[in-house]
């Protein structure tokens, strides 16, 4: 059989491209040579679960070399479709998939999807175009304001540049309880370098009472822990930043608490007879779950410091969802919205029910999901997830594009690369897609500069990954590679999440070592420029706020890529060159003559456009601003 053509990534077969509101129609082309004697040529679209619906193909345009069917699909429910194409061809079911045709059966993972979403969904306003910074609080800057009520069991660090302590007691524990002291004052502080960075939303990993450094596990959500500051401390910071423009949203750690927390109090920190563990009749006693009273317990991987909640049990989700609950609580203080950490650990129920709380707030306050895969199509615990089709999470954190942008910047496999861009972009819904959080690193992986540059982790431990930084050579290298990555972080569909000190060239390892403290006085200001320069550029055209993806040209050492809003017709065509010799583009092809009114937006060697020309330099961009 000759080959079909249909391309879902491609407007002229499937439009229009990527998901679709419940109730919008969409086209499908299937183009064949005409050589091919085809009938019953049918498009095959279900539900899981739910019957499928043949739809015909008829033939639409017979004057080319090849022959081209359409037809239209108009979805009536919300949730994860798939399909297919089927024809006879010499008396044989032929089928048409994502791996080609074949005949007979074929495996999930061939069909094609299509994600339906509520008509009513929308991207806020606030957060389109926008640029996010995450900080670790401990780890960011220290104000020097005295604290009260601090634990005394906390270890104070009194070098801001050493390493975190990482390894075991004499009882083969790692207690991160050393602390470098940095607190919400300290972002005060810097709230002007925060927003120098183009920063529109500040990423606060958490920041209530907890007895680790990380504070994952949550001792108290009602109060900020006392080594970071006050409730009145968090007013201010928050109100100090919308001053600039900046939204703060903060870190939900809803499936465990702490098993050093007022809820559970494994260790009597907050009484002798309190808290699940220690007192059946406890109003918490019902948030857990007990195998072998007390010691024997649900938890968070198995790790006994975090026992799980029952996030659905009434009285939690009422604490956690209901008015002037725990959401509420910290929105009415000044909170723009939540980041919701291991949102697969989390009910439907519960994020529904999470939603209605936060967005009871308001249409503008946001929820953001920790999903490490695609979030369109995810299964966690048998449950196939609905994040993204409305009632649940606004958008996720986008591990794929990280995951794509490192590896095509340091293994230069271009066809993966934009495989996996296009594949989120034809799954997600749009508003989604519009305010991805796009990052680098985080506090749950290797940095950036590491990654690029660094020697390959394996599966070496703790001590190996302490004493390992980057060589003189190695660092200069991976600061060329950090550059051309983070070009595609801030003008590829989505926002930039900065992982703070990314920007300053810091580097390590995994957890502790991805969460040194910010390197303040012994930054890297070139790289700290370069990030200001991309956000200049990228506020300069409405086409990075909700523009669409087209790439142009891209090979194992080149990208080329515009983005364009046919409602503003406004478009950027950015060109990225990563490889070690100078590059000279067209800015005009077959590609891009949609596009006219050229104008350099960013151009280093300030050469312009010279004879519908544009020269870029090894490891280095330009970007052109024009019209669609």
């Amino acid at each position: 059989m000759g080959k079909p053509i249909f391309d879902c990534f491609d407007n002229e077969y499937k439009h229009p491209f990527g998901a679709l509101r419940r109730g919008q129609p969409s086209i499908y082309n299937i183009r064949l040579p005409k050589t091919l004697h085809v009938t019953d040529l049918t498009l095959v679209m279900f539900r899981p679960g739910y019957k499928e619906r043949f739809i015909e193909l008829v033939l639409q345009d017979e004057s080319g070399d090849d022959n081209i069917y359409s037809c239209c699909f108009t979805p009536n429910n919300v949730g994860i479709h798939h399909y297919y194409f089927t024809c006879v061809l010499d008396g044989r079911r032929r089928y048409i998939k994502r791996r080609g045709a074949s005949e007979g059966v074929f495996e999930g993972e061939e069909l094609f999807q299509l994600t339906v979403f509520d008509e009513n969904l929308y991207t806020p306003l606030f957060i389109r175009g926008g640029i996010m910074y995450q900080i670790f609080p401990d780890r960011f800057c220290k104000s020097g304001k005295p604290h009260e009520n601090v634990p005394t069991d906390r270890i104070m660090r009194d070098d801001w540049y050493a390493t975190p302590y990482y390894k075991p007691d004499e009882k083969g524990i790692v207690r991160n309880n050393d602390y470098f002291g940095g607190d919400l004052q300290g972002i005060i502080e810097k709230l002007p370098y925060i927003k120098s960075l183009g920063t529109t939303v500040i990423y606060l990993n958490p920041i209530f009472e907890a007895h680790e450094n990380h504070r994952y596990n949550t001792a108290n959500y009602e109060k900020i822990d006392p080594l970071l500051g006050t409730e009145e401390d968090f007013k201010e910071l928050c109100a100090k930043a919308k001053e600039m423009g900046i939204s703060v949203i903060l870190d939900g750690v809803f499936s465990h608490t702490g098993a050093d927390s007022i809820y559970f109090n494994k260790f009597g920190r907050y009484g002798n007879n309190t808290g699940a563990y220690r007192d059946r009749n406890s109003p918490y006693y019902p948030w857990y779950s007990f195998t072998g009273y007390p010691d024997k317990y649900e938890s968070w991987w198995g790790i006994t410091t975090l026992p799980n909640v029952n996030e659905n049990n009434p009285e939690y989700t009422n604490y956690i969802c209901g008015e002037n609950g725990i959401l509420q609580k910290w929105i009415d203080l000044g909170a723009q919205g939540w980041r919701l950490d291991v949102a697969d650990e989390l009910p439907d129920e519960f994020l529904d029910n999470i939603n209605k709380a936060v967005k009871a707030k308001g249409g503008d306050k946001i929820i953001y999901g920790e999903v490490w895969e695609d979030a369109s199509n995810k299964e966690s615990y048998g449950v196939r997830r609905r994040y993204l089709i409305g009632g649940q999470l606004d958008s996720v954190m986008n591990y794929p594009f990280k995951e794509a942008i490192l590896n095509y910047v340091k293994y230069a496999d271009a066809k993966a690369f934009t495989d996996s861009i296009m594949t989120i972009l034809d799954h997600y819904p749009k508003p989604a897609i519009d305010m991805l959080m796009n990052f680098l690193s985080t506090h749950d992986t290797e940095r950036a500069l590491t990654r690029l540059a660094g020697d390959e982790i394996g599966w070496n431990g703790k001590d190996w990954q302490a004493e390992r930084y980057l060589n003189g050579q190695q660092y200069m290298y991976g600061i060329s590679l950090m550059k051309c990555a983070m070009v595609l972080q801030f003008f590829l569909p989505g926002i930039p999440s900065v992982y703070y000190g990314d920007e300053a060239g810091m580097e390590g390892y995994r957890d502790p070592f991805n969460r040194r403290c910010y390197p303040w006085g012994r930054e890297n200001l070139d790289l700290i420029e370069f990030t200001r320069q991309l956000g200049v550029i990228r506020k300069g055209t409405h086409a990075f706020e909700q523009g669409h993806l087209m790439f142009i040209e891209v090979d194992d050492n080149v990208c080329v890529f515009a983005r364009y809003d046919k409602i503003t017709r406004e478009a950027a065509i950015i060109y990225l060159n990563k490889s070690t010799r100078g590059r000279t583009f067209d800015i005009v092809n077959d590609k891009t003559d949609m596009f006219y009114d050229f104008v350099p937006a960013f151009d280093r060697h300030k050469k312009g456009i010279k004879d519908g020309k544009v020269h870029v330099s090894p490891f280095d961009y330009a970007v052109i601003y024009c019209k669609v």
